[in-house]
This record gives C-alpha cells, sequence and structure tokens, in this order.
C-alpha cells in the first residue's frame, strides 16, 4: 500500500523519515517493537522539530548582521552594475538561511520557511537602505553643501531625458511645461526620490525572499534526512 504524508498526502518513500514536500516528520512504527515503551526507531532519540516553523531567536542572530551589510553595501552597488547589487541581496538571504540552518537539529529547512527568512532579511536591508540613502542625500545637501550638484544632475535628466521622450509619445509643448515645472519643483523632486527608494526597496525584498527560497530549497536537497 502505497504511503502518503498526513498532512499534505505527498506520496513517500520508505526511507523517507521527513515528508519531502512539508517538511512533517513520518513516524515509523515497526509490529516487531510493539513490546519497546518507545516504539520508534533508534533515529529518533532526539526532539523533532517542525521544519516549516522559524526559531526567530536564533534566526535573528544571521538575519541581522548580513542584512545590515546588505542594506549598505547593495543599493551602492546597483547604482553601478545594476543587477549584480539585487543579486547580492539574494545571495545574502541564502546565505542567513544556510548559516540558520547549520544551528537546527535536524539540519534541514523547507523552501517556505527559507522564503520566510529571505522575506525577513529583505526587510531589514531594505529599511537600512532607505535609511542610508536618505542620511547620504541630506548630509551631502546640507552638511557638505553639495545642493548645487544635485540640482544641476535633476535639470539635467529633466532637460535632456524625461522631455525628449514626452516628446516623442506626443506630448503637446503646454503639458510638457506643467510636467517640467512640476518635476523641477521641491516638492516634484522629492517625490521622484521617495518613489525611487520604495522600488529600491521593493526590489531588495523581492530578490531576498527568492534568494531564501532557492537557498532552502539547494540546502534541503544536499542536507534531507
Amino acid at each position: 500500500m502505497e504511503q502518503t504524508c498526513n498532512r499534505c498526502h505527498e506520496t513517500l518513500r520508505d526511507e523517507f523519515r521527513y515528508c519531502p514536500a512539508c517538511g512533517l516528520p513520518q513516524l515509523v512504527y515497526s509490529a516487531e517493537n510493539t513490546g519497546d515503551a518507545s516504539g520508534q526507531p533508534d533515529r529518533w532519540d532526539q526532539v523533532i522539530r517542525d521544519t516549516n516553523a522559524v526559531n526567530w531567536r536564533s534566526a535573528a542572530r544571521s538575519i541581522l548582521p548580513l542584512a545590515i551589510a546588505a542594506g549598505i553595501f547593495c543599493p551602492a552597488l546597483a547604482s553601478k552594475v545594476g543587477l549584480i547589487g539585487f543579486l547580492l541581496m539574494s545571495a545574502t538571504a541564502a546565505w542567513a538561511v544556510a548559516l540558520y540552518t547549520r544551528s537546527q537539529r535536524p539540519a534541514w529547512i523547507t523552501t517556505r520557511a527559507g522564503a520566510r527568512i529571505g522575506l525577513v532579511t529583505g526587510i531589514v536591508a531594505s529599511w537600512t537602505a532607505a535609511t542610508s540613502s536618505g542620511l547620504s542625500l541630506f548630509a551631502m545637501r546640507f552638511w557638505m553643501h553639495q545642493g548645487s550638484t544635485f540640482d544641476n544632475f535633476w535639470q539635467d535628466a529633466v532637460n535632456q531625458k524625461m522631455v525628449p521622450e514626452w516628446q516623442s509619445v506626443g506630448t503637446d509643448a503646454q503639458n510638457i511645461t506643467l510636467l517640467k515645472t512640476m518635476m523641477l519643483s521641491p516638492e516634484g523632486r522629492a517625490f521622484c526620490v521617495l518613489v525611487a527608494i520604495a522600488m529600491l526597496m521593493t526590489m531588495l525584498m523581492i530578490f531576498a525572499v527568492a534568494g531564501g527560497a532557492l537557498g532552502a530549497s539547494r540546502f534541503a536537497r544536499a542536507k534531507r534526512p
């Protein structure tokens, strides 16, 4: 008779002690050991852990230092070399999953739990990136007096990139003037900066979730009991 998981009904082989889909421990009882008080094989002498659950106190020790470092370095790298900076965020989340899994017994984790660790890593990294970006912009404008550099850069971006794009899609001159005035206003510049930071935070979280899930999946294949 085919053996299936009690939780998700995934088909199991005889040697499986954990469900490959949901991670539920599969207790095996033998009719030959009915007189044994434990009724379990020798390998079940340790505390059984639900591999879908995450011990967040233990995970925080792996997540926080890696996520804070990624939040500082990944945005700067992404602004210069693009996708590589976000791939570094994925690698950071996978690393956090690997460090957390090594501290657990059994040393195995499901993809779902890995994605959750990746999400928390991405949230910490994204807020670190937003805070560091905002503080650096504030310091460069008000403490280092480089506001004119940002203003000139933004004016060139509007006049040389945005205006030609608006003209190419058939926007009339009156609307272009209105859009240009709005974009060059202090409120318009602040809004664009906030949108850029929000997009950066979203991308960091997406790549972190993907990295955590892929890291857990790869680690699970190597370490599955």
